[in-house]
């Protein structure tokens, strides 16, 4: 079995020193027989491969300073165990604050290691680097793929210093410690998520040797500090100088080590899943989220809470509430997140100008006009009292004029209350009209969200496990509404039937939307029986249910003495529900009997 090669550096000659040298020394643990050398030249080290048609011996040759006669050769010594400094291995994608980090454990007298693009990041920037071939006597290799992946690397890190026969192994070897291991990986996520990657460039953005050193000094942290994020060189720093042995400290950067990998490497996986099956529901799935805020408190004020943003390539550039920008306003609360999200939804359906207001993640009032003024007084005017401290959103532009209008508009219960909102939210804002907004109230939040894509994955949490599902992205445009009673619908009528039905999607079950000339009159939710939900929405809808469209979520059980008769009785001119009861045809011939158009979607919009 060949032994290892011995590292030699090239030094001055010191009082630490134990033998001196000629110009160039040859070490190796090998015979050599037969063969031919090739020489790698990096720095004052000379690192030789001798290969023959038996025998195949890795051994280095030092070459010595212009200015040095001698030189130490350190079988059993790192450069940091020798000297008695610390040794820090520094490996960075990102180079963010790296001269910072160099020049600060540099006056610390940390030796630093580095790698190719880092290395020379450092000494431009004045600091004093040993490259990772010095250690290694092995040449990057494999156009890259292989740097850092050899035992003189993952010896002096994983060694534990508390075991007598680990510092014995790296003595016999020649391996150092180190005492620090700051490493970021390559940006696999932001190339393959920009798009237009060929495969082959994708795979070749996964980076191996990094993560191999991050989860080696994590796991040994005890011993190794290990930093990932550029974010903690200051606190790295600190914490150096202060001289401490804070394992708590040592055990929050392993986590957060630890994680960074792991989300990195869910990105992967991810990709290859999509780039080989596609199929949204994998055998297993794993989900990247990073801490956006903490809030205040959750639902109520005894329930801690956080927000999360989706860290997964399917979220990328996808719009919606969690990567909204906000201009203005008090910290987001936990219900915030949910109303605004709520009223974002509905709202992004429509492509003509629309305003919807949420209450409790219903909404409560929508109507779309060319005119966006009139369709804000509208949906306004579907429930005030409702809409009163809830969250309006807008599909379109804020400009000067409609923020005019959302500070001062009246509420048109008594014509004098100024209406009160605890969100704005809109795909953008003038600059005037944000400043009027400003101005409307200090606590006002004011969100500039993206639209979502269609298409994305809905997860949802249950005791012990999670429920998946396509979002429910269905548009009038996607269905057909099939006629089946007597009374065919007039055109404006099924434009009313097409817009309740949008918004009833977005009511909870059991969910009733009474609409009509593309507006809300009532809606009815949450309901345990659909019947109750219908009377709350005509309740609300007053006088002007005559002649209305009427969308419900999902079939009615019953039509005689129940919610459908109620409804044409009450003056519906148009219904419109998914069908499927095994009483369908007592729904026809209630609607035939009062003269309604009835139409089913074969789509139901169950929301619970």
């Amino acid at each position: 079995m060949l032994g290892l090669a011995t590292t030699a550096t090239a030094t001055t000659a010191t009082a630490g020193a134990t033998t001196a040298a000629k110009n160039r020394v040859l070490c190796s643990s090998g015979r050599v027989q037969r063969g031919f050398v090739q020489w790698f030249q990096r720095s004052s080290v000379a690192c030789y491969r001798i290969s023959s048609p038996s025998l195949r011996s890795n051994f280095c040759a030092v070459k010595a300073m212009a200015e040095a006669d001698t030189i130490s050769i350190l079988k059993a010594q790192s450069p940091s165990t020798a000297s008695g400094n610390k040794q820090a291995l520094i490996s960075l994608s990102d180079k963010k604050d790296l001269a910072f980090l160099g020049t600060g454990l540099q006056s610390l007298g940390y030796t630093i290691v580095s790698t190719g693009g880092t290395a020379l990041a450092l000494e431009n920037a004045g600091v004093s680097v040993t490259k990772v071939e010095q250690l290694t006597c092995f040449p990057e290799m494999l156009d890259g793929r292989v740097k850092t992946l050899h035992p003189n690397i993952h010896g002096g890190i994983l060694a534990r210093r508390d075991q007598k026969q680990h510092m014995e192994a790296l003595n016999e070897h020649g391996i150092g410690t180190f005492d620090l291991v700051v490493v970021n990986l390559y940006p696999f996520y932001d190339k393959v998520s920009s798009g237009g990657i060929e495969f082959e460039d994708g795979i070749e953005n996964i980076d191996i040797g990094g993560p191999a050193m991050i989860r080696a000094a994590a796991k040994n942290h005890k011993d190794v500090l290990v930093v990932v994020d550029s974010q903690d060189y200051s606190a790295l720093l600190e914490f150096l100088q202060g001289n401490q042995d804070d394992q708590l400290f040592r055990r929050k950067l392993a986590w957060k080590a630890f994680q960074h990998v792991a989300s990195y490497d869910s990105a992967v996986s991810e990709w290859l899943w999509k780039q080989t099956v596609g199929d949204k529901f994998p055998p297993s799935l794993t989900v990247p989220l990073s801490l956006k805020s903490s809030l205040r408190y959750g639902e109520n004020p005894h329930q801690k809470a956080a927000f999360y943003v989706d860290k997964s390539l399917s979220e990328v550039n996808a719009g919606g509430i969690a990567t909204a920008i906000q201009h203005h306003g008090k910290e987001m609360s936990y219900n915030n997140y949910l109303d605004a999200d709520a009223a974002w939804n509905c709202v992004s359906e429509f492509k003509n100008p629309t305003c919807v207001i949420v209450k409790h993640t219903n909404p409560c009032g929508v109507a779309s006009r060319d005119d966006i003024l009139e369709a804000y007084r509208l949906a306004v005017k579907a429930d005030p009292v409702s809409a009163f401290g809830g969250i309006v959103a807008f599909n379109i532009e804020v400009d000067e004029a409609l923020a005019k209008e959302i500070r001062e508009f009246r509420s048109p219960t008594d014509g004098e209350t100024r209406m009160f909102y605890e969100i704005v939210v809109a795909p953008k804002y003038s600059q005037k009209g944000l400043d009027i907004l400003r101005g409307k109230s200090k606590t006002l939040r004011i969100l500039e969200a993206g639209k979502n894509e269609k298409g994305k994955l809905s997860l949802r949490q249950v005791g012990g496990g999670w429920l998946a599902q396509d979002s429910d992205d269905l548009t009038p445009e996607d269905i057909q509404f099939k006629l089946v009673s007597d009374k065919a619908p007039l055109e404006s009528e099924l434009c009313d039937a097409e817009f309740a039905w949008l918004c009833v999607k977005h009511v909870k079950s059991n969910a009733i939307v009474i609409a009509k000339n593309n507006c809300v009159l009532g809606m009815g939710s949450g309901q345990p029986n659909r019947r109750e939900s219908l009377r709350i929405a005509m309740r609300k809808a007053g006088d002007e249910v005559k002649g209305a469209a009427l969308a419900s979520d999902a079939f009615f059980p019953f039509a005689w003495k129940d919610a459908v008769e109620e409804a044409c009785e009450n003056g519906i001119g148009i219904i419109a529900e998914p069908g499927g009861s095994i009483r369908d045809g007592d729904a026809i011939d209630c609607c035939n009997k009062y003269g309604v158009s009835l139409l089913f979607t074969n789509v139901r919009h169950f929301r619970h």
